[in-house]
């Protein structure tokens, strides 16, 4: 059974839509598929409806952004109820903060650039959660970069004099609305230090100690010299191990299923969670 659990549509910064999604996950061979948009669940009826048609599973999530001491952290949520109060606010008021960050990131590139806010609207689907990827594909498209990798490296870096930090809540607080809405959470590329600063073992352990799930240990960001750590880490806490591609369609070089999710992994997330159900999965 191939897993992968960790995907991005155009309802946040995927080229493709939740639909295309999901029949490009059923052609390229993968049985279950997660989508987890960041900070919203607004794709999810259309990928069911979709699988549904497809005769492939769907496990409903979210990636949620986080900061824990000025490091960025992104937490996966799977199978919450999209309705709770605490966590619906919480995701909304970052797609809100995410926007006017991506328009202050503009008007600094704008600076320096001929790119205007019209230039990321035209690169955005309606409805989308706007954020830097809009902006590396806007840089692509006025041609000032050659693609969304060195729109990063060159200007859209946490290093970028034209960075601008988001407000975002921290993963301990998270990890608490993600269970109280019934998710699983598991914690995303932790070893990402090509992205910037990783949070250290005891902000680990914090996360840990107030209830994460699970760790996704297999992710090309993670330093392959560093999952066997990470892996035991997972044992020691009898957490949750999983693996995924962060497929975002053309935007990235990530291939669906590049990295997978065990079966015995995916069961437990479905275990665990109480406030929504997978769709066309058996276990």
């Amino acid at each position: 059974m191939i897993i992968d659990l960790h995907t991005h549509s155009t309802v946040s910064d995927g080229t493709q839509s939740p639909a295309e999604l999901m029949a490009e996950a059923a052609a390229c061979g993968v049985d279950v598929i997660g989508l987890t948009d960041h900070d919203t669940t607004g794709g999810w009826a259309e990928a069911t409806e979709a699988v549904t048609r497809l005769g492939i599973g769907l496990v409903p999530g979210m990636e949620i952004s986080c900061r824990y001491e000025g490091i960025s952290v992104h937490l996966l949520s799977y199978l919450h109820d999209p309705g709770s109060t605490e966590l619906a606010a919480t995701v909304g008021a970052a797609r809100t903060d995410r926007e006017g960050r991506a328009r202050e990131i503009v008007a600094r590139l704008s600076e320096d650039y001929p790119l205007s806010w019209a230039d990321i609207e035209a690169v955005c689907e309606p409805g989308a959660t706007i954020g830097r990827p809009h902006i590396a594909d806007a840089l692509v498209r006025a041609g000032i970069v050659t693609d969304r990798t060195a729109a990063f490296s060159e200007l859209l870096s946490t290093r970028s004099k034209y960075y601008v930090t988001l407000p975002t809540v921290s993963p301990i607080d998270a990890i608490r609305m993600v269970r109280e809405a019934g998710g699983v959470s598991v914690y995303a590329h932790p070893r990402a230090r090509m992205r910037g600063r990783v949070v250290p073992d005891a902000g680990m352990r914090e996360m840990i100690a107030a209830g994460l799930d699970g760790i996704e240990v297999d992710h090309r960001d993670n330093p392959v010299a560093e999952r066997a750590e990470l892996r035991r880490i997972a044992a020691a806490h009898d957490l949750i191990v999983t693996g995924s591609s962060d497929y975002h369609g053309a935007g990235k070089p990530n291939l669906l299923a590049e990295n997978t999710t065990a079966p015995e992994m995916l069961a437990r997330i479905v275990r665990a969670a109480s406030g929504a159900s997978p769709v066309g999965l058996s276990l």
